[in-house]
């Protein structure tokens, strides 16, 4: 009786297992198909997208990604390059520093000044959209890359000050205790204790904050008028013609646009996982 158990057991969790497994593989498929279908379309001529949809291209047009960076790629790379690194810098810098004041000291207005950091991850874009283009029009930042730049980071700050804050509250306190008797300063215990022991939940931001200014189309598009200084996202508008659009060359740009993002979260995947696990956990 109990062996009949065991192997009906055995055999539940067997099921059970390949389930579990054909909803991930299929859940996959559903991911990364259409990146395949993007890549496999970018090498295809005009009415070879057309007529031939989802099959391989009749002739490899491998020359739509010399057009497509030649076309304006170039300039929209390292305009998105130049702001996702400033929004990472200002946004890493800035939160750790709001974090750790957030973490170290207990008051009223701590707890104050938490509830409007939690009100700012509740903001939506759209709704701040008219404000802060009058705000940024009266600082004459409008058709620059920091209205970009400081915008994407107050959006990512309230998030961030609350990750890194979680994680800096597991930090021990009798680390932090023997660095002021031996003569540490408070910037002294930020620096040589806190930043040290927080790189998980720091790469977790990095990878956060990047995907996230590198892939931002609303601002981009109405804060910035000169093709010079477009980013990725809204310089593959121009791409787009009233009469025929080269979806090959559009679909190349697009290829392009994904790739840094992608290796970024396949090389730094289990720092995010770990980041945000620590930080749930010690929060």
């Amino acid at each position: 009786m109990g062996s009949r158990l065991n192997t009906n057991r055995g055999l539940y969790i067997g099921i059970q297992k390949n389930v579990i497994l054909v909803c991930l593989l299929l859940y996959a498929f559903i991911i990364l198909y259409p990146l395949f279908w993007m890549t496999v379309s970018s090498l295809k001529s005009y009415d070879d997208i057309y007529k031939n949809v989802w099959g391989l291209p009749t002739t490899w047009h491998f020359e739509n990604y010399s057009i497509a960076w030649s076309k304006g790629i170039s300039s929209y790379f390292m305009n998105s390059f130049v702001v996702t690194i400033a929004t990472i810098l200002l946004v890493v810098i800035v939160g750790s520093m709001a974090a750790f004041v957030l973490a170290r000291y207990k008051s009223k207005w701590i707890d104050i000044a938490l509830l409007f950091i939690i009100g700012g991850i509740m903001m939506n874009p759209q709704v701040a959209l008219i404000p802060l283009f009058e705000l940024l029009s009266w600082t004459e930042l409008i058709n620059t890359r920091w209205a970009l730049i400081l915008s994407y980071a107050a959006y990512r700050l309230p998030l961030t000050i609350i990750l890194i804050r979680a994680f800096f509250l597991g930090v021990p306190k009798e680390l932090e205790e023997s660095a002021i008797i031996d003569g540490c300063s408070e910037f002294g215990v930020y620096t040589r204790i806190y930043l040290p022991l927080s790189v998980p939940i720091i790469i977790t931001t990095i990878v956060l904050t990047a995907y996230f200014a590198w892939n931002e189309f609303l601002f981009a598009t109405v804060f910035i008028d000169s093709n010079d200084l477009k980013t990725i996202p809204s310089g593959l508008m121009n791409f787009r013609d009233a009469l025929r659009t080269d979806w090959g060359v559009l679909l190349a740009g697009m290829v392009i646009a994904s790739v840094p993002m992608i290796l970024l979260l396949i090389f730094l995947q289990k720092y995010l996982v770990r980041g945000l696990s620590d930080g749930s956990l010690k929060g």
